[in-house]
């Protein structure tokens, strides 16, 4: 069984020999940390450099995000997906201020138990900021312990997991546990990586037992993957009075807070139910959402996408307002906006394409 000690020689030698200089390694301001970290949840490191530079311009503090409104939050991660991270952070961050006195807890539990921050979160801000000696479990760490201890079991079940955090625990050094923890994560980034593992260049190729017996490719084990669903959509640009134009406006509605993409402005609509004609689907999920009465109109846009669990494609339609008054039945809130007031609101990706579709064809 491979060392801890001499694997976290190993790893903070290969640390200190260079790794990629990013903002947050700069600091070890926890907000500033934390921040970085929500963002690469699930996200590319390339993707986060900018939303984290123009995040940490206009949020720089705990306090100034806290008493930010959360429409302003949402606008500036307009495009970074996962919206519930953004959300988590700002109702995280009144935590801090009213509970705290505006700085982020050192220790583990009371990290633990503000909005969004889990294990790995935890570990990751008090290892780094705070110099505590606490493990992080991310998918490039599961990766390579997975590969260094060869093991054989399905990491997505909840025993192999324990051991994994075990393993890791056992691992991170009381001198250090920050930088330790960030090359263990780096080194599942650049070298330990999914396809063709650049072995011979790992500073823990010796040590590595799936290397020794050949199964770095079998490594982690995972079950096959399921079937990805998949839905038709529909969305309506639905016009006040009139012709589509520049000038008219249109209705947008705001998504509830706690469902997927909470807080985000869209243009409505919904699912297609199966054997139902889009136009009907959007006369129907308009009348259930909003309680009015709508003709859809002519085909703007279709749209594909892919979210973490299902795929859909998105029918886009101009539509005519014939009657009722808007009520939030299944919306948070709803507004009438033209063409060049749209700017002011955060859209999903999706809902972004149809605004450009509209800046493209209308006059």
């Amino acid at each position: 069984m491979p060392n801890p000690e001499t694997i976290a020689l190993a790893l903070l030698g290969w640390w200190d020999a260079g790794h990629a200089d990013l903002p947050w390694r700069r600091t070890r301001d926890a907000y500033a940390i934390w921040v970085a970290e929500i963002m690469l949840q699930q996200t590319q490191i390339a993707t986060v450099l900018p939303y984290y530079e123009r995040w940490m311009a206009r949020f720089p503090t705990v306090a100034v995000l806290a008493a930010a409104p959360l429409d302003d939050v949402l606008k500036l991660w307009e495009g970074l997906g996962y919206y519930s991270r953004a959300r988590h952070l700002h109702t995280a961050a009144q935590h801090v201020v009213r509970d705290h006195s505006g700085q982020l807890p050192q220790t583990l539990g009371e990290l633990m138990e503000l909005p969004g921050i889990g294990r790995y979160t935890a570990g990751a801000v008090a290892s780094i900021a705070y110099g505590v000696a606490a493990p992080v479990l991310d998918g490039n760490v599961i990766r390579v312990l997975s590969r260094v201890f060869d093991l054989a079991e399905d990491v997505t079940q909840s025993a192999t997991r324990s051991r994994l955090w075990h393993l890791a625990g056992e691992l991170v050094p009381a001198e250090r546990p920050g930088d330790f923890n960030q090359a263990l994560m780096e080194l599942g980034q650049q070298i330990c990586v999914s396809q063709n593992p650049r072995c011979l260049i790992c500073p823990l190729n010796t040590l590595c037992l799936a290397r020794q017996r050949g199964t770095q490719l079998e490594r982690p084990v995972r079950p096959p993957r399921r079937r990805t669903p998949y839905f038709d959509v529909v969305a309506g640009v639905i016009w006040e009075t009139g012709a589509p134009s520049r000038q008219g406006r249109f209705l947008i509605a705001q998504r509830p807070l706690g469902g997927l993409l909470g807080g985000l402005w869209e243009f409505p609509g919904g699912k297609v139910e199966p054997g139902e004609a889009l136009p009907d689907a959007l006369r129907r999920e308009i009348r259930e959402e909003l309680a009015l009465d709508v003709t859809p109109g002519n085909f703007l846009v279709e749209i594909p996408h892919a979210y973490t669990h299902f795929r859909i494609t998105l029918h886009a339609f101009h539509a005519a307002y014939t009657g009722g008054e808007p009520q939030d039945i299944g919306v948070a809130a709803h507004a009438w906006v033209a063409l060049d007031e749209v700017d002011r609101y955060a859209f999903a990706v999706t809902d972004r394409k149809i605004i450009r579709q509209l800046q493209e064809t209308i006059i």
